[in-house]
């Protein structure tokens, strides 16, 4: 009959109407150097980092924060959120372990919001249960993180009902088995706006086996099985609502050194862990296919890769983006955030973002 749509058709419609999360982290210090238009084509704008002391989220140590008014005022349907935490960040432990703790760090965050022109808080807490990042930790932390979240988005509503408006509450997730184990996520995402699963840094300082950080599936003979992928469907399984899960992107890369020359690097056990590369900034002007490097594409990862001979590169780009995208799109998830905004001053990983999602 005509005027009449097939449930594809509609399925197709609603994927082009709804509007995807493109959320980006900015560190405080370089707040200045975002662009209007960049600014134009995030959803959600991610500054790092409070800090948690004597079981308060504290801002005093954040240079630039009078820089968000000026940002909200010239995009009001931007959402800013103060993100707390970061690598090596500690106090959430102690703040998670009493009711009392819980009570400060969610009466801290409602100041946070008075204070500045936030529309809610992202906790960056690297990891209940773990301390590798020299940060105190407890098996307790697995039940306290859900009894922080719950004071918190409590705290938050209250907040929101006064004044007639919703504060968003989210998390940056470790993307692998570690971070379900040491969590209660399907108790913790209901008081979640959304879950943004760090799918960067998967492999990296820890290992010296070369391959992917921030893949989208894993490439046949991979030891180290995560990719975005296999952490998108760990989180679901845990209890996550795939609508509630944003995925990661990275603007800066993980390099090895003293790599075999085999298999153009890659899967090859390296002299060096995979430290920190160059951010794309410089991987755009002088490295991808240039100064001896050699781009590569893994189709079955659908990342690409530098190799010289005997350092190898992993990085997102352009065309990595937008497979990511797709995927988003595909699976119906919630978008996509990326760390962080200063590492790309070609401004072509967030307009590939915007676009691929767009699209």
């Amino acid at each position: 009959m005509e005027g009449i749509i097939d449930g594809q058709e509609r399925i197709e419609l609603m994927k082009q109407e709804q509007e995807y999360i493109v959320a980006g982290y900015v560190v405080d210090s370089k707040l200045s150097e975002m662009t209007q238009e960049d600014l134009n084509k995030l959803t959600h704008l991610n500054v790092a980092f409070g800090h948690v002391r004597e079981d308060k989220i504290c801002t005093d140590h954040m240079k630039h924060m009078d820089l968000l008014q000026e940002i909200k005022r010239d995009h009001p349907e931007l959402n800013l959120l103060l993100s707390v935490g970061g690598w090596s960040a500690g106090g959430f432990s102690e703040a998670a372990a009493t009711e009392a703790g819980r009570e400060r760090m969610a009466d801290s965050a409602i100041r946070v919001l008075i204070d500045y022109p936030f529309d809610g808080i992202d906790l960056d807490w690297e990891y209940p249960c773990y301390g590798e990042a020299d940060i105190h930790s407890s098996p307790e932390d697995k039940t306290n993180f859900t009894l922080l979240l719950k004071k918190m988005r409590e705290a938050l509503d209250r907040k929101g009902g006064q004044d007639g408006r919703h504060y968003l509450l989210t998390i940056a997730a470790g993307a692998d088995q570690y971070y379900v184990d040491g969590t209660e996520m399907d108790l913790v995402q209901q008081y979640l706006d959304f879950v943004q699963l760090m799918t960067y840094d998967m492999r990296g300082g820890f290992q010296t086996l070369t391959g992917h950080h921030t893949n989208l599936f894993t490439p046949t003979g991979d030891l180290f099985r995560i990719s975005t992928d296999a952490s998108v469907n760990l989180f679901i399984r845990a209890g996550v609502p795939r609508e509630k899960i944003v995925i990661g992107a990275a603007f800066y890369s993980r390099i090895w050194h003293q790599v075999p020359d085999r298999n153009n690097g890659l899967l090859q056990m390296a002299g060096s862990t995979g430290g920190y590369g160059p951010d794309f900034t410089a991987l755009s002007a002088d490295y991808i296919n240039k100064n001896g490097y050699t781009r590569y594409w893994d189709s079955e990862a659908c990342a690409p890769f530098l190799f010289n001979g005997s350092s190898l590169i992993s990085y997102d780009d352009e065309e990595s983006l937008l497979h990511k995208c797709d995927y988003v799109k595909n699976n119906s998830l919630a978008g996509v955030m990326f760390w962080e905004y200063s590492c790309d001053g070609t401004h072509r990983l967030l307009d590939t973002i915007h676009k691929g999602l767009k699209a």
